[in-house]
């Protein structure tokens, strides 16, 4: 029997895909280990969202009397991240440990550059695409975005550290990026975004969008690697994504930043999807835990 339970929280817009995390916590489920999945508005801002997700590891905690074992993938990993660096006095005997799964601990160069003055946002107009999208279509916050910008993450971490008695491991990925992965539709992502006009019952219209995220992810680590030269799971670079003083973990396999999302999708036996890594990283908080405790336990004889 687990002494621990799982909570995961996903990220920006992960309101609006119905697969993720499902899969997920069914394997979780199916091991004997409980799971919880944060219901959180995802395009809200980072320190929103820590406060909700404290209030959440507090209640998980005082239910069964059990520490928490999170894993935050994308956002979800920094809004985590900043529920412990925040609210640490009140957690440290409920949390046993954080996986943030290719999250921009450092920033991101999207967000940075969709809404930095004279940068990609202006030139194609993605800015104002972005704010109507979050603002106006998914009823969130610009400050989600922003939030995960080079500017906002390095004043926060100037004033939020994570517990150095906290075990913590990053994971992150590099997309591929070769003619054939870019031209691929194989990876589709299903979402469903609200219509403004609600239906006869006052119930708002959803729209099913359908994405070919391969193709998208692959398209956007091309960018990052010409305009930075920078690795990159599509979104997040890959020396953005470790936390300080965590164990990183750097898979060799080409993973893109959705794959968290549809890896679920594949049926391919011979390839770890989503819910064999996320057993694997918990498992590795747990040992690296275990390590601490010893190496504190020596320096306190």
């Amino acid at each position: 029997k687990f002494s621990v339970l799982a909570f995961f929280v996903a990220g920006l817009f992960s309101n609006h895909g119905p697969l993720y995390f499902v899969s997920t916590k069914t394997s979780f489920s199916k091991l004997g280990l409980t799971c919880h999945i944060a219901k959180i508005h995802s395009e809200a801002s980072v320190e929103k969202n820590a406060k909700e997700i404290k209030d959440y590891i507090e209640e998980i905690y005082w239910g069964s009397k059990k520490r928490v074992l999170l894993l935050g993938h994308s956002k979800g990993g920094v809004d985590a991240a900043a529920a412990l660096s925040i609210y640490w006095s009140d957690l440290k005997d409920k949390v046993a440990g954080l996986a943030i799964a290719q999250s921009p601990y450092g920033g991101s160069p999207i967000a940075s550059d969709i809404l930095r003055e004279g940068q990609l946002g202006d030139y194609v107009n993605i800015r104002k695409l972005m704010e109507i999208l979050i603002c106006k279509v998914i009823k969130g916050d610009m400050q989600a975005l922003e939030d995960l910008t080079y500017k906002r993450r390095k004043e926060f971490l100037k004033k939020h550290h994570l517990p150095r008695e906290l075990p913590v491991v990053s994971f992150h990925t590099e997309a591929g990026i070769t003619p054939a992965v870019l031209a691929t539709l194989s990876h589709i992502a299903h979402a469903e975004l609200p219509l403004t006009a609600p239906l006869s019952d006052g119930q708002p219209a959803r729209l099913p969008v359908v994405m070919p995220l391969g193709a998208v992810m692959a398209a956007c680590a091309q960018l990052l690697r010409v305009r930075y030269s920078e690795k990159s799971d599509g979104v997040v670079a890959r020396c953005d994504a470790e936390a300080p003083g965590s164990v990183v973990v750097r898979p060799k396999r080409k993973l893109d930043h959705a794959w968290m999302v549809y890896s679920s999708l594949n049926d391919d036996p011979s390839e770890a999807d989503a819910a064999q890594v996320c057993e694997a990283l918990l498992t590795l908080v747990v040992e690296v835990g275990q390590k601490k405790r010893r190496e504190l336990s020596m320096k306190d004889e």
